[in-house]
């Protein structure tokens, strides 16, 4: 069965002061749960703030690196999910599900692709 990951991007410096509301996380773990049970969820997590990370840099022979935050990206990764399931399609749908669990003030895009291998 095909394996798909799918990147959480949101925009750090706008989002909810205190992260997810409690009403939030309970249907977020709720869903988590019923995808878990259907076979489909392999790992999940949330990420760290950029503030706390460092992007290494491979550029013409050289490396760098540069400690966050990363105030030039609007958007950033703030988690990800890797699950499989029978193709895009139910891959999209379970994303699209996670995303509804949101409060409307949220902005979230969730980026699905397959893994290869």
């Amino acid at each position: 069965m095909p394996r798909y990951m799918t990147l959480i991007r949101i925009d750090e410096n706008n989002a909810p002061e205190g992260g997810p509301s409690p009403e939030l996380q309970e249907r977020m773990g709720a869903l988590l749960e019923e995808i878990t049970r259907a076979g489909v969820m392999l790992d999940t997590a949330g990420l760290r703030p950029t503030s706390e990370g460092t992007r290494v840099t491979w550029d013409k022979g050289e490396l760098s690196t540069t400690d966050g935050p990363f105030t030039e990206t609007k958007e950033v990764i703030g988690g990800y999910s890797i699950c499989q399931a029978k193709d895009m399609a139910e891959a999209v749908e379970w994303t699209k599900r996670f995303l509804k669990t949101h409060e409307d003030y949220w902005t979230i895009t969730a980026e699905v692709r397959e893994i290869e291998g």
